[in-house]
């Protein structure tokens, strides 16, 4: 009778352990899937801001203005428009996203919690990283602005998404939908 109470409490142990890590990917997830909501939500209510910042990094008007960059310049109003919008969508889609893996976690269906939130975490990081970072910091040489420059808001969000994975790809041992 020992053995068993004494395997139950290793179990237990092991038990707590992992709902303790499933509710830390859980609110994790959560807490990217509330940022990039009020993002998009953000970036909806007031178009106007974000959308001049889109057009300044895209038409590189605050660089250095240098002639071996500028033939990248995109200065059609309509296309940087058309980018912004692709930008609000790609948000609303990684929210929705992560608001399935959230609830998945809720549900402890832990095994498409945690492939729903990689699919949305995966979302906000490509964004944000080859989006903002490669494209927009690199490619229309948005470090060179000291006015359109979001290379910190997009590392950050890049970093959290990227830690936040981590947790949710963090071993545990899964007992099942009734954990």
């Amino acid at each position: 009778m020992v053995t068993t109470s004494t395997a139950r409490a290793g179990d237990t142990g092991a038990a707590a352990g992992a709902r303790g890590l499933t509710l830390a990917a859980g609110a994790l997830t959560a807490t990217v899937a509330l940022y990039i909501t009020l993002v998009a939500l953000g970036n909806v209510t007031d178009f106007g801001t974000n959308q001049q910042f889109v057009r300044h990094v895209l038409a590189m008007d605050t660089t250095f203005r240098d002639e071996d960059l500028m033939g990248r310049a995109v200065t059609s109003t309509a296309l940087q428009d058309a980018a912004y919008v692709a930008i609000i969508v790609w948000e609303w889609a990684a929210a929705l996203v992560l608001i399935a893996g959230t609830w998945l976690w809720l549900r402890r269906d832990h095994e498409r919690a945690r492939r729903v939130s990689t699919y949305g975490l995966l979302m906000v990081m490509l964004l944000f990283g080859a989006g903002f970072i490669a494209i927009g910091g690199e490619w229309f040489a948005m470090w060179q602005s000291k006015t359109w420059n979001g290379l910190t808001a997009a590392t950050r969000a890049f970093l959290l998404s990227g830690v936040v994975l981590v947790v949710v790809h963090l071993p545990f041992r899964d007992s099942g939908p009734a954990n």
